[in-house]
C-alpha cells in the first residue's frame, strides 16, 4: 500500500491557525462559543483551536468532547459482551443558547457528524451549531457541509485518508493511500 503525505505538521498547524481566524471572524469574536471535538481525534484538534484562539483573542474558549458511539447508525466496534464501547462525553458547560463549533478530523459520508448532532441535541439546545474539519474528502451521503475546512481533498472511494495527531499517533500528518 502506497501512501503519500498531504498535510505535514506545519501544514496542519497553518490550517488550524486559519480555521481559528475564520471562527473568530464569522462569530465576531468568541463570546458565547464552545468548541466540541468528536472523539477521538476531533478533541485534540479542538484543544489546538482553543489554544490558537486564546493566543489571537486573549480569551479562553470552553472545550468539550462528545462520544457518538451510541448514536451511530453503522455501529461496528463492540465489546465482548456485544455492547457498544463507550468512551464518554465530557462537556463542562451548558451548551444551551451557545454557539457550538463541532470539530472532527475527516469529513467523509457525514454519518459521524449526524451522530454528533444527535448527541449534542440530547445535551441541550445550542443557538447554532457550526462544523470545522481538518479534511473534507467529499462523498457525502447526508446533506452536511462544513463551515470551516483545513483542506479539501477530493478522493475516490478506494482511497483511505489517515489523519494522525501527536497526542494519539505520535506524529502530526495526514496521508492518503489506496486500499
Amino acid at each position: 500500500m502506497m501512501s503519500r503525505v498531504i498535510l505535514d505538521e506545519q501544514a496542519i498547524r497553518r490550517a488550524i491557525t486559519r480555521i481559528a481566524h475564520e471562527i473568530i471572524e464569522r462569530n465576531k469574536g468568541v463570546d458565547n462559543c464552545v468548541l466540541i471535538g468528536i472523539k477521538t481525534r476531533g478533541i485534540y484538534i479542538a484543544n489546538r483551536l482553543a489554544e490558537r484562539i486564546e493566543q489571537i483573542e486573549g480569551v479562553a474558549v470552553p472545550v468539550g468532547e462528545v462520544d457518538i458511539t451510541l448514536y451511530r447508525d453503522d455501529l461496528s466496534k463492540k465489546s465482548a459482551s456485544e455492547e457498544p464501547v463507550i468512551q464518554g462525553t465530557n462537556i463542562e458547560v451548558d451548551i444551551t443558547n451557545r454557539k457550538v463549533i463541532l470539530i472532527d478530523d475527516v469529513l467523509y459520508t457525514g454519518r459521524t457528524v449526524r451522530a454528533a448532532l444527535d448527541a449534542l441535541v440530547d445535551l441541550g439546545r445550542p443557538s447554532q451549531i457550526q462544523l470545522a474539519v481538518l479534511i473534507d474528502r467529499g462523498h457525502r451521503e447526508l446533506p452536511i457541509r462544513p463551515d470551516y475546512v483545513g483542506k479539501n481533498v477530493p478522493t475516490s472511494k478506494s482511497e483511505i485518508i489517515a489523519a494522525k495527531v501527536k497526542e494519539v499517533d505520535e506524529i502530526d500528518e495526514v496521508t492518503i493511500e489506496n486500499k
